[in-house]
């Protein structure tokens, strides 16, 4: 089970964007690579595929590795760590391991 998901809010912990938050947008299950939003900015040049489009330069979020980022916790606000527990109906949900609140 993947300790990340989409919509959480993480924290870049290495890299050029180290220290920023976002949330992720995008996962690659294959690669282990996630995509936040803000972070990791790459340009990207658009050509013109068809007579009227525009040939363009973009700005978008590229992909980094999913162990580069940490869930932060929605109690604190911090960065944790992620352990699953069991819930009352006996489901295995995702919980702050500072906080012991699950996601």
């Amino acid at each position: 089970m993947l300790r990340i998901k989409k919509n959480d809010t993480v924290v870049v912990l290495t890299g050029k964007d180290k220290g920023k938050k976002g949330v992720v947008i995008d996962i690659s299950l294959k690669k282990g690579k996630v995509k936040v939003r803000g972070v990791a900015i790459v340009t990207r040049h658009v050509k013109a595929k068809k007579q009227g489009d525009v040939s363009a330069i973009k700005k978008e979020e590229g992909y980094i590795d999913c162990s580069n980022v940490m869930p932060v916790c929605p109690k604190t606000g911090e960065p944790t760590r992620v352990n699953f527990i069991n819930s009352k109906d006996n489901r295995k949900v995702r919980a702050s391991n500072t906080s012991k609140e699950s996601f």
